[in-house]
C-alpha cells in the first residue's frame, strides 16, 4: 500500500515498478491514483461548457478513502456533495461505480451505476463501459462509456454516451492540492 507520501516519492516508486515490469497497466494506474490518497484538488468543466448542474460551480475531488482494493473519491459541484466515485481493483481489473446520496445521507434512487474495465487498460487511462446494472436502472445509459486518465499534472473524468451527443469531461489540477473539504453527504468523520 502507498498512502500519503510525497508525490515525488510516489512517482519514483511507480517508475521503479514500470522499469521492473512487475505490474500490469491496471495496477500501475491504481498505484498512481493511490499516491493522491487524502488529497483534494480543484478542477474545471471542459465539456459541456453550459451544463446546468456543473457549469460555473467550484468543482472539487477528494481522494478520501483508500485501501488495497477500494478508492473512494467524493466529487463536489459547488455546495452539492451528493456524488462519490468508487473505484475497485480486483483480478487485475478496475471498476467504477457512482454513489449518489441525498443531503440526509440516504441513497438516491439511481445509484451504484458504472462499469468494469474489459481489459487491463493502460497505466494512464482506464475505460469503463456500462454494466448490466446500469442498463437496468438507466436504460438510456446502456451505451455509456466512462474513462479516467491520470498523469503527473491532471486527473480527468470523462463520459460519452455512444450514439448520442452526450459528452462530459472534468479536468482536475493535481499540481496544487487544496484544503480537504468537509465530508460528503452520508459520510461521518
Amino acid at each position: 500500500m502507498i498512502y500519503k507520501i510525497g508525490l515525488i516519492t510516489c512517482t519514483f516508486l511507480i517508475f521503479i515498478q514500470v522499469q521492473a515490469q512487475e505490474t500490469n497497466p491496471a495496477k500501475q494506474f491504481w498505484d498512481t491514483l493511490q499516491c493522491h490518497c487524502n488529497n483534494a484538488y480543484e478542477g474545471t468543466l471542459v465539456k459541456p461548457k453550459e451544463d446546468n448542474v456543473f457549469g460555473g460551480k467550484k468543482l472539487i475531488m477528494h481522494v478520501r478513502y483508500c485501501s488495497d482494493t477500494v478508492i473512494k473519491i467524493p466529487f463536489f459541484a459547488g455546495g452539492d456533495k451528493s456524488r462519490t466515485w468508487i473505484l475497485t481493483y480486483e483480478n487485475d481489473r478496475i471498476s467504477l461505480k457512482h454513489d449518489h446520496r441525498h443531503r440526509d445521507g440516504t441513497e438516491d434512487e439511481i445509484n451504484f451505476y458504472g462499469g468494469t474495465a474489459t481489459n487491463k487498460g493502460k497505466s494512464n487511462i482506464q475505460f469503463f463501459p456500462a454494466d448490466a446494472h446500469t442498463q437496468k436502472i438507466i436504460p438510456g445509459a446502456a451505451t455509456n462509456v466512462w474513462w479516467i486518465t491520470i498523469d503527473e499534472t491532471t486527473f480527468t473524468y470523462n463520459l460519452q454516451r455512444l450514439g448520442t451527443d452526450r459528452v462530459f469531461k472534468v479536468v482536475m489540477d493535481l499540481k496544487t492540492p487544496i484544503s480537504t473539504p468537509d465530508a460528503p453527504w452520508g459520510w461521518k468523520d
